[in-house]
C-alpha cells in the first residue's frame, strides 16, 4: 500500500515511524504486543488500543495486550472467535471503521460491561502475515474528534501490517528459543533399539502403527525396560520428529516443583520464584512430552493434566493467562494404573485419556536372545565414553549374562557391562569382570542344579531338545554363536544319550 498517496500529515508519519521502531525493538512476544497496543493508540490519537491474537486451535480471540482505561481488566480475557467486530474481521479480512459502536449489530457489548468502559467509535484492522490473519488491532474513541476518518483506517491498516511482521518474528524467535532449551534439557539421544527377539518385534510393530498419529501412548513395564527409549523412537517416527522431545520424571519432583516444571510459573508466584519460568508443556509445543512414572503424580496435578488434555490449554502457576499448546503425550509407568484407579488413587478419566494406545514392554528375562547383542552394544558405548580400547565379550561371560534373570532389566545390564569394561585390563570381558550375583563367585551353590551354572546347563539342554539337537538352531534360539554353544556343551559334558 502506497501511504504517500494518501497525504498523511507529517506528525502521523512520524508517529508511525516511532511506532515501528518501538515494536521492533524487542523479540519478547509480550513486550512486542504491549508496544503494538500502546503505539496504535498513539498513532491513531485514540483513547484506547488493544491487540487480540487468534488462537486457531481453540477458535478463541484473546486480549493479548490492552492500553487505556481499564486495560488491565481486559488482559488475557478471551471470547469465541465468532463474536464481535473482531470476530467478523477474522472472516472477511477487511479493516472496519465503526462510527457508532452501540448501533452496530456485530458489536459485542460484553467487553464494555466487563471493563466498565463505553465504546463510541471503533476501528479494527487485521494483522496479516503471509495471507494468514494472526490477530486484530483495535483502537477506540478518537480523542480530538467525534469519529475516525477514512484516512485513519488506511493508516491503521498500514500499522497493523507492520505489527503483524513484528509479532510473527517475536513468536518465531520464542519458539526457536524454547526448542533450543528443550533440546538442551532433554537431548534426543540415540533411538536405535537393539534386538530381534519376538517380544521386541511385537513392541516395535505397535510403536510403528501408533507413531504417525497424534494418539496418546501409555508405556507399561518394569523399571529399566527401555520405556524412554521407545518414547523417543515413537517421536522420531512421527510427524513431530523435527520438533522438541521433552522428558519429565514425575517421581523425581515434589508436587509443587512438578507443577512448576510442567506448567511453568510467573515471577513472584511463590517463595523463590524470582523470574518467570517456562514449563515443559510450552517447551514441547508442536512436539512430544514424555511423562515418566505418571502413576506418581498427586491428585491436584492429575486434575490440571486432565484439563490440559481436554482443552489443550493451561495457565502457569500464579498466572491468569491461558496458554494453548499442541503436545503429543507419551506417558510411562511401572505401576498397575488400573489397580490404582480401582483403589481411587488415580483418576479414571485421566487414565482413559492416557490409555488410548497402551504398549507393554517385556522385561529382559523374556527376551534373552537379545542379551548378547545389547551387552556388546553397551560395551562399545562404555569403551568410547571411558576412553579405553574396545572390549569383546567372552563366550563364558556371554553365557552367564544369558542365564541371569536381570531384575533391573536393560538398565541393569548397561550398568553391569560398563563396570566390567572398567574392571577389564585386556580386550576381552571375562566372567571375573562381572559382579558375584552374575558370575557366581563366592556362592557355594553356583554349580548346583538350581544354581547359576546349573541353570545355564539346563537352558542349553532345553534349547537343544526343542531344536531336535540341531546346534545351529539351538544357538540362534539362545542368542549365542554355534562355537559358543559347542564350548558350553563340552564344558558341561552334555550329550544326547544322557
Amino acid at each position: 500500500m502506497d501511504i504517500a498517496s494518501h497525504g498523511f500529515p507529517p506528525e502521523s508519519l512520524s508517529a508511525l515511524a516511532e511506532a515501528s521502531a518501538a515494536i521492533n525493538s524487542t523479540l519478547d512476544p509480550d513486550e512486542v504486543l504491549d508496544h503494538i497496543a500502546r503505539s496504535a493508540a498513539r498513532v491513531m490519537r485514540a483513547q484506547a488500543g488493544s491487540v487480540l491474537t487468534y488462537d486457531a486451535l481453540r477458535n478463541k480471540l484473546v486480549f493479548a495486550a490492552a492500553f487505556g482505561p481499564q486495560g488491565k481488566v481486559l488482559a488475557n480475557r478471551e471470547f469465541d472467535a465468532d463474536l464481535g467486530i473482531a470476530g467478523r474481521l477474522l472472516k472477511t479480512g477487511e479493516a472496519v471503521n465503526v462510527v457508532d459502536a452501540a448501533s452496530n449489530q456485530d458489536f459485542f457489548s460484553g467487553i464494555d460491561k466487563l471493563s466498565d468502559f463505553q465504546t463510541r467509535g471503533l476501528m479494527a484492522a487485521p494483522m496479516v502475515y503471509k495471507s494468514e490473519v494472526i490477530g486484530v488491532v483495535e483502537v477506540l474513541n478518537p480523542v480530538k474528534s467525534d469519529t475516525f476518518a477514512d484516512d485513519d483506517l488506511v493508516l491503521l491498516t498500514v500499522f497493523a501490517n507492520l505489527a503483524a511482521g513484528a509479532a510473527h518474528n517475536a513468536r518465531a524467535h520464542e519458539s526457536l528459543r524454547r526448542e533450543n532449551r528443550a533440546l538442551r534439557d532433554s537431548v534426543l539421544a540415540e533411538t536405535e533399539i537393539i534386538g530381534s527377539s519376538g517380544p521386541l518385534r511385537q513392541v516395535l510393530k505397535l510403536a510403528d502403527r501408533v507413531a504417525p498419529t497424534n494418539a496418546s501412548v501409555l508405556l507399561l513395564g518394569e523399571t529399566g525396560t527401555g520405556k524412554e527409549l521407545l518414547a523417543k523412537y515413537i517421536h522420531k517416527m512421527s510427524g513431530r520428529a523435527e520438533k522438541a522431545f521433552v522428558a519429565v520424571n514425575c517421581a523425581a519432583l515434589t508436587e509443587t516443583l512438578l507443577e512448576s516444571e510442567l506448567f511453568g510459573h510467573e515471577k513472584g508466584s511463590f517463595t523463590g520464584a524470582v523470574s518467570q519460568h517456562i514449563g515443559r508443556f510450552e517447551l514441547a509445543d508442536q512436539g512430544t512430552l514424555f511423562l515418566d512414572e505418571i502413576g506418581e503424580i498427586s491428585p491436584s496435578t492429575q486434575v490440571k493434566l486432565l484439563r490440559l488434555l481436554q482443552e489443550q490449554a493451561f495457565t502457569r502457576v500464579g498466572g491468569t493467562k491461558t496458554i494453548s499448546c499442541d503436545v503429543r503425550i507419551i506417558a510411562a509407568t511401572n505401576r498397575d494404573l488400573k489397580k490404582a484407579v480401582d483403589d481411587a488413587k488415580f483418576r479414571d478419566d485421566l487414565y482413559y485419556r492416557l490409555n488410548v494406545f497402551p504398549i507393554q514392554l517385556p522385561p529382559l528375562r523374556d527376551r534373552r536372545e537379545d542379551i548378547v547383542d545389547l551387552a556388546a552394544h553397551f560395551a562399545a558405548v562404555a569403551a568410547g565414553n571411558l576412553g579405553v580400547e574396545p572390549r569383546a565379550i567372552s563366550p563364558e561371560a556371554a553365557a552367564l549374562l544369558i542365564a541371569y534373570d536381570w531384575p533391573g532389566s536393560i538398565r541393569e545390564l548397561s550398568n553391569v557391562v560398563e563396570r566390567a569394561v572398567l574392571m577389564a585390563d585386556g580386550p576381552v570381558l571375562l566372567p571375573e569382570h562381572f559382579p558375584p550375583e552374575i558370575n557366581g563367585a563366592g556362592r557355594p551353590d553356583a554349580a548346583a542344579p538350581g544354581g547359576l551354572r546349573g541353570t545355564e546347563r539346563a537352558m542349553i539342554v532345553k534349547a537343544l531338545e526343542e531344536n531336535l539337537w540341531n546346534q545351529s538352531k539351538a544357538a540362534r534360539s539362545l542368542g549365542i554363536s554355534r562355537d559358543n554353544l559347542r564350548y558350553r556343551v563340552k564344558k558341561y559334558g552334555i550329550s544326547r544319550d544322557q
